[in-house]
């Protein structure tokens, strides 16, 4: 017989949280569309806010639906405890912010996401933190840009929009021989391609507006790790007050119970689409780590169990192909953002990597004629034969 502690992925994304009220006898979780919470009496007051019974005071501290998501997405990436947020955005900034102080420094790689980009490079600065970009994904060469004053390792895999895979266990080791914290974006990889935690990172962190939600109608952000750090960054969100609203928090616990599903499949629909690209002649290049010519490829079957639903690839031609291309298909949208059924198509230098330097696109490998695909579920004929209409507007 299964017991609830070896229930696999599929089974704990619909399970983990609190999937019933039995006094009740409501199968879904309710909404708790409240911002307030009231007591019994004093001494509820003081047992809920000592700790000594579960409880909620006001919903910017916690809240029922909120701690259900948690729940879910703390026993998916195989950690102690997690918080949800308004955006990714906030999850970055909230665990930054929350574990840093001045004097201390950041070390990452140059291909990180363009808000990231944008927040060490425009805002850390003014709270005397410092960020340290390595164009590189080798151990010895993030290990040679270590300061006495890095406290934090942060990285991406895959990253965005190159898909680099990045050697999670040396990183965490590389963290516990520095004193460091390991931080990981794990939003393109998905809990069900990867568990960091099984490597040893630290901090997890997920636009859940992406794969969580799963249906671009959100705007949330999460963050999982063990109880102590989460603790300390609970304090900071309820001091910075990114909040994640109860009927968010509702629609990303509904998104999520389909999570391995949809995953699978935008796996399999990507590889596919990235094994056609790549035999293209009007492409220069496939960036995705589930071709075998990757250069991480290995890495990704090592530590990856799918290579997720993002490719990028190059237009043999300039900025301007790249934009007839993108413009010329018809069942993509042309919109930022990924991880939802639908599949989404960009230019990177024109969204996610504008606040790039043209210098730092450069270092960061991201060309004019770069197009990111983030795949769904659609039937991946007709995704190819979009593709087909994007090749003919050339």
């Amino acid at each position: 017989m299964t017991k609830r502690s070896d229930w696999r992925q599929e089974t704990l994304a619909i399970h983990a949280g609190i999937t019933g009220f039995p006094e009740r006898g409501a199968v879904t979780p309710p909404i708790y569309q409240t911002s307030t919470f009231q007591f019994k009496d004093t001494q509820h007051l003081n047992d809920v806010l000592s700790g000594k019974v579960e409880g909620d005071l006001y919903t910017r501290y916690s809240n029922p639906t909120q701690r259900a998501v948690e729940k879910t997405l703390a026993a998916l990436e195989k950690t102690e405890t997690a918080i949800v947020v308004g955006s990714g955005m906030a999850a970055i900034t909230t665990t930054v912010l929350g574990l840093l102080k001045t004097g201390d420094t950041i070390l990452t790689t140059a291909d990180i996401y363009g808000g990231t980009y944008h927040f060490c490079h425009d805002f850390l600065p003014r709270f005397g933190i410092k960020t340290i970009m390595v164009p590189s994904h080798e151990i010895k060469d993030l290990e040679s840009a270590m300061t006495p004053e890095t406290r934090m390792i942060y990285v991406e895999s895959p990253t965005n929009p190159l898909l680099n895979i990045l050697p999670l266990k040396e990183i965490a080791e590389l963290g516990k021989r520095h004193d460091c914290i390991t931080v990981i974006d794990n939003t393109f990889a998905t809990p069900v391609n990867q568990t960091p935690a099984d490597f040893g990172i630290d901090v997890i962190l997920h636009s859940a507006t992406k794969y969580l939600g799963g249906h671009s109608d959100i705007l949330a952000g999460a963050v999982a790790g063990p109880r102590e750090i989460i603790g300390t960054l609970r304090k900071t969100l309820r001091i910075l007050g990114p909040t994640l609203d109860p009927f968010a928090a509702w629609l990303m616990l509904r998104g999520m119970k389909t999570l391995a599903v949809r995953v699978r499949q935008q796996n399999e629909n990507t590889l596919k689409l990235a094994e056609y690209l790549k035999g293209h002649p009007k492409v220069r290049r496939v960036y995705y780590p589930g071709l075998p010519d990757h250069p991480h490829h290995e890495l990704a079957k090592k530590q990856m169990r799918g290579f997720g639903g993002v490719l990028s690839f190059e237009i043999d031609g300039t900025a301007k192909d790249a934009e007839k291309f993108v413009e010329s298909v018809e069942m993509m949208a042309m919109a930022p953002s990924l991880g939802a059924v639908e599949s989404l198509i960009t230019q990177p230098v024109t969204t996610s990597h504008r606040s790039f330097t043209p210098e730092d696109r450069k270092k960061a490998g991201i060309s004019d004629s770069l197009i990111r695909i983030a795949v769904g579920i659609e039937h991946i004929d007709d995704l190819i034969a979009d593709c087909e209409r994007g090749f003919a507007g050339l």
